[in-house]
């Protein structure tokens, strides 16, 4: 592990003087402020939650409670997102169906992490040849774009939520790699790792002390960039008929039905598909939001 590490470049800008504002007596420091772009995000996101966790609570009917007799009926004081062919409540199949869009997502986001920890740290602390194999194997990966990586190991498996799950994660890990060993490599060639090898620290101390440590701040920032992206496209793969079907209350599911009668029912296309774009963008704001906060520090 001490082969091949470089001594670390002094960066030396911040030695140079910068003015300051000095504190006037009587005045205190403000607290750094979080700013809309994280806080809004993070209330749409907390929504969501509450609608996943709680989805009776909100929900007016159902999930797959029907009414034939109000097949297709307009938003409305009565239906605020319209019916369905079967008059089913669409708002009541948007909120159950938070639980189903969001679990995928978090947990392809969770499995795409822990491959790529694996992978990235595997690449990043090993010797150059592994770091060599490990990295060709990322490139093939990359080879293939997301989705096709991801319907490609449906066809393996076969469809399914569960199965979805695993693809999307799977699709997901080449980038997350590259970005977890970039990091790893930058860490292990720092001044404070150096001082813990000439100490005589063991590699396990290192990993888990300093090397962990300064991955985490990064993971989080992946992990909340990831869960929108694994929902948008585990709701795609649901769309093309891969992943959950009807009538579960599933975003991508509710899509794919709707737009057999998207000509003169816009509403069942439209509301999943604001849910999705919902949570994707508040997912991507507030994982943008904390890392220039991260970098300000």
């Amino acid at each position: 592990m001490t082969q091949g590490i470089e001594a670390p470049e002094i960066e030396t800008r911040h030695l140079a003087a910068e003015p300051t504002r000095r504190d006037t007596p009587g005045s205190s420091r403000r607290l750094p402020t979080l700013g809309l772009g994280i806080v809004l995000p993070f209330i749409v996101l907390i929504g969501l939650v509450i609608a996943a966790v709680l989805p009776s609570w909100i929900a007016t009917t159902g999930a797959l409670d029907m009414d034939p007799a109000q097949a297709f009926a307009a938003p409305g004081a009565a239906h605020w997102f319209g019916t369905d062919e079967s008059g089913r409540d669409v708002f009541s199949r948007v909120i159950f169906g938070t639980r189903s869009s969001l679990l995928i997502g978090v947990l392809a986001t969770l499995i795409g992490l822990g491959v790529a920890l694996v992978l990235g740290a595997l690449a990043g602390l090993g010797t150059k040849a592994v770091d060599f194999g490990v990295s060709r194997f990322l490139e093939v990966l990359f080879a293939f774009p997301g989705l096709l990586l991801a319907l490609l190991v449906i066809t393996i498996l076969g469809p399914g939520v569960v199965t979805t799950t695993i693809a999307v994660g799977l699709s997901a890990a080449p980038g997350y790699a590259r970005m977890i060993r970039s990091q790893v490599l930058s860490i292990r060639r720092s001044g404070y790792v150096e001082a813990a090898i000439v100490q005589g620290k063991s590699g396990g101390y290192i990993i888990v002390r300093h090397i962990l440590p300064n991955v985490a701040a990064p993971l989080f920032v992946l992990a909340t960039l990831g869960v929108g992206q694994a929902i948008v496209w585990a709701s795609s793969l649901s769309f093309l008929g891969l992943g959950a079907t009807p009538p579960d209350p599933e975003w991508g599911s509710m899509l794919s039905q709707g737009r057999l009668y998207i000509g003169n029912a816009w509403w069942l296309t439209f509301f999943p598909g604001l849910f999705i774009v919902l949570s994707a963008a508040s997912t991507t704001l507030l994982g943008h939001g904390i890392q220039r906060k991260l970098k300000d520090r």
